[in-house]
């Protein structure tokens, strides 16, 4: 059972909204109304004079404090055409989207600070807006940046895909698109930035996802000794890849704390997190498939835009770069080519979402295959076996690269994975019900996933005298149960209960270095890291017992947490015996320079995997109203081998129903002029429990990997990529009319106007 459900269940956790501060203040963030436009000043001398308000803090100040506003910089994917787009932490004279931050108010409380915002007044030139992305690099539009609105083009491709479409028997090219939605946890963004005036340190409390990246590039712009700023990690309430980046706010909260010396917290509202957070998956795509009549596909081939928001934000063009390479998927294919055109807008800006590129990759390939299966006559579940990669051919080299690497798929049976996801499914069933007269469908879906992104990780183990095992990582709890799982690798490999296992919430001070959770990295290089501290342990056991009992560790057996000497059982040590005598005084004696039990690790990756899964959907459409029920899915992922396969289903079951929010309810809209149309769950629909179909989660462990030691494969982004384009395919098995979808997500409205030829 999962560690972390105790407190949150009793209400114990303490969720960064809970932390309570010496003399704290309050700090909330007066937003630009207009989505683009001149900003040529801003009137603070009202909401200064409020009583209760502290400071008022524009663009000027951070200019004069610092001698330049900064501008966040990218963490993943640097290149250098995003940098005249970087987002400045606050605006000074020229505002891109709705929700950019203009102006800082610090007052006594969250009241009185909103009160004394709504007195800031912004005196802005309005300037025409770009909204529609997929004509922002239209000379016509008016250009956000000097530069232009196309940031980037990138490129990936092998074979000869002219010489495959001249040869091939039928050619299909059509549109597809991919609505703008995100991740919406539970719990809005926050931070509390406490303030040692005796230390002149900065105590953040709230980290999640990369703290110590956020905290060496906080103080990097700020110009403080990173050694003052500690980041803490608190309970959170889902993380998404939304949660966590570096933003504006962050910067501007510590700014704020160093500028009056006291301590600030910062929690934004729900109306804020819609408008301010990263969006993401807005892509639309030009897309091809050819092959031949008897079920063949040669080739694939998509030029897309991609929506960036207004700013470049830290993941850079990683979305664009994943949505590339990941669009061949597991299909054994003769030639691709993919252009990727990165362009800005005025609403805001983009970032990963869970299964960020994998999602968009999916619903494009698979719709592609859907409509070359319908052209020639097939079952498109044949279609999918007949070209996916056959296990003879792995490991299998694709001349492209993700995320600066080549990619090889280096294990995986994809042909036994499809079969493991019909298996499991009652066709004949289904065919009743549309015999009589119901109209349901069922689609299919292949993705490919990649996890256990590196380049290393840190992890440590420390061993109490008292029983219990501490144990730290430089991967956060964003929700996934990393704790539970850390705590039963460590358990595992030490031969100890669980519950003796303590995995403690991150802290910079403790562990000063860690790449950070993201990526479906966690439990795969944490946990690797925490097998090599683990073992080191062992190790360091062996040689007290060797020492106390005058053998040599050969002669010595390890089991159930004690060492034995073979043959001689009664002579044995526990770890925590051993710990105690690993105190300073005697530490010595055993050839250790350092006092205590403690192992630290850092794994390094070789390189990343690539697991693959299939999805199945089964939709029932009101054929008047156009509403669509997803009644079931089944989902199959492979990941080799599972530490806590309940954990896994519930990622798995977790990432659909947020991809069945983005396939069928949830889209950011704007009107012309970039106002933002969803600021509240009024207009920005999500799924509830009354729209969640029955799901059965299948965690397959046919191929474990060789990659990492506990031949694992990520899981927390597996129940995501092919959701969309299984629902997709199963609107039209379910109305009879192949390529009737073509955009996400699927509105009711939508499905009547294409249902009746619109």
């Amino acid at each position: 059972m999962r560690h972390e459900d105790p407190p949150l269940l009793t209400g114990q956790a303490r969720y960064v909204g809970d932390v309570r501060l010496g003399d704290q203040l309050n700090m909330v963030i007066v937003r630009s109304p207009i989505s683009h436009g001149i900003l040529s000043g801003v009137d603070t001398s009202e909401a200064g004079r409020m009583p209760g308000v502290e400071a008022v803090f524009t663009g000027k100040d951070l200019l004069y404090s610092l001698g330049e506003i900064p501008k966040i910089p990218p963490r993943v994917s640097f290149d250098e055409t995003v940098l005249p787009y970087l987002q400045p932490v606050i605006s000074s004279d020229r505002v891109r989207y709705v929700g950019e931050p203009i102006a800082v108010v610090i007052a006594a409380d969250r009241y009185l600070a909103e009160d004394a915002a709504e007195l800031v007044m912004a005196d802005i030139e309005t300037l025409p807006a770009v909204t529609d992305d997929a004509s922002a690099e239209n000379r016509l539009r008016p250009n956000l940046f000097e530069s232009g609105n196309l940031i980037t083009t990138l490129e990936a491709d092998f074979g000869d895909l002219n010489r495959e479409i001249e040869r091939a028997e039928v050619v299909i090219e059509t549109d597809f698109s991919i609505g703008r939605h995100s991740g919406v946890p539970m719990e809005t963004r926050g931070m509390a930035v406490e303030f040692d005036p005796a230390a002149e340190r900065f105590i953040i409390h709230g980290a999640t996802k990369v703290p110590h990246w956020n905290l060496s590039t906080t103080a990097e712009l700020l110009g403080i000794p990173p050694s003052r700023i500690r980041m803490r990690e608190t309970a959170v309430g889902g993380g998404f890849g939304v949660r966590g980046e570096l933003y504006p706010e962050d910067i501007l909260a510590v700014w704020a704390a160093r500028s009056l010396r006291r301590s600030i917290t910062w929690i934004e509202d729900r109306r804020e997190h819609l408008q301010a957070a990263n969006h993401a998956r807005r892509q639309h795509h030009r897309a091809l498939i050819c092959g031949y009549r008897d079920g063949r596909i040669s080739a694939i081939s998509s030029d897309f835009v991609m929506d960036m928001g207004a700013y470049a934000r830290t993941h850079s063009i990683r979305v664009a770069d994943l949505t590339l390479s990941m669009i061949p998927g597991p299909y054994d294919l003769a030639a691709y080519r993919g252009t990727a055109r990165c362009v800005v807008s005025n609403t805001t800006p983009t970032g990963t979402y869970r299964a960020p590129g994998r999602f968009e990759s999916s619903f494009v390939r698979e719709r592609l295959v859907d409509l070359f299966a319908a052209e020639i006559g097939r079952d498109p579940v044949e279609v999918r076996r007949r070209n996916l990669i056959k296990p003879d051919q792995i490991p299998y080299s694709r001349p492209l690269s993700s995320t600066g690497e080549p990619m090889l798929l280096g294990d995986g049976d994809f042909p036994r994975v499809l079969d493991r996801l019909v298996g499991n499914f009652d066709r004949k069933a289904l065919e009743n019900r549309r015999d009589r007269g119901e109209k349901v469908g069922v689609g299919v879906a292949m993705f490919l996933e990649k996890s256990g992104l590196g380049p290393w990780e840190s992890g440590s183990v420390e061993v109490d005298p008292d029983g219990l095992v501490r144990v730290r990582s430089g991967c956060s709890s964003v929700g996934q149960g990393i704790r539970t799982v850390l705590a039963q690798i460590v358990a595992d490999r030490l031969g100890l209960d669980h519950d003796r296992v303590r995995v403690e919430l991150l802290d910079t001070d403790l562990t000063p270095y860690g790449i950070g959770s993201y990526a479906s990295r966690s439990t795969v290089t944490a946990g690797s890291a925490l097998v090599q501290a683990a073992d080191e342990v062992i190790r360091i056991v062996k040689q007290v017992a060797s020492v106390d009992f005058e053998v040599d560790t050969e002669d010595l057996e390890y089991r159930n947490g004690r060492v034995f000497v073979a043959g001689s059982p009664q002579f044995s040590l526990s770890i925590f015996e051993a710990a105690a005598r690993l105190h300073p005084v005697t530490a010595r004696r055993y050839g250790r320079s350092e006092p205590g039990l403690t192992a630290d690790s850092i794994f390094e990756v070789g390189r990343v995997v690539y697991p693959c899964g299939a999805n199945l959907a089964v939709v029932r459409v009101d054929k008047e109203t156009g509403q669509v029920l997803v009644e079931q899915l089944i989902l199959y992922y492979d990941i080799g081998q599972a530490i806590n396969p309940m954990l896994v289903a519930g990622q798995m079951e977790g990432g659909a129903l947020q991809a069945v929010g983005g396939a069928l309810y949830e889209e950011f809209r704007y009107d012309e002029t970039g106002n933002p149309l969803c600021l509240s769950f009024m207009d920005y629909l999500l799924p509830t429990i009354a729209e969640a179909p029955a799901i059965n989660a299948i965690v397959g462990l046919l191929d474990p990997t060789t990659t990492n030691p506990l031949g694992i494969k990520g899981a927390g982004e597996g129940g995501v990529p092919g959701v969309a384009a299984a629902i997709a395919s199963a609107v039209e098995h379910a109305l009879g009319r192949p390529g009737l979808i073509s955009r996400l997500p699927i509105l009711p409205e939508r499905v009547q106007l294409a249902n009746k030829g619109g």
